[in-house]
């Protein structure tokens, strides 16, 4: 029952406290360089630039 009551908790806090910006995105990098990145969302075909091992913190959708 404890076990139950746990995971009830841990979904909503991970509902109200989980970044909805990024929620439907899959990004994927390709690195370009030591220094930049292409990242790729293969959930909505967005694409942009950035730091390597760093993936885009917002939905890039209505730039795709």
């Amino acid at each position: 029952m404890i076990v139950v009551i746990g995971f009830i908790i841990a979904f909503a806090l991970m509902f109200f406290f989980g970044n909805r910006a990024t929620r439907a995105c899959r990004w994927r990098e390709y690195r370009t360089s030591d220094t930049e990145s292409t990242w790729t969302c293969v959930q909505c075909g967005a694409k942009t630039t950035g730091m390597p091992r760093k993936s885009p913190e917002m939905c890039l959708r209505d730039n795709a």
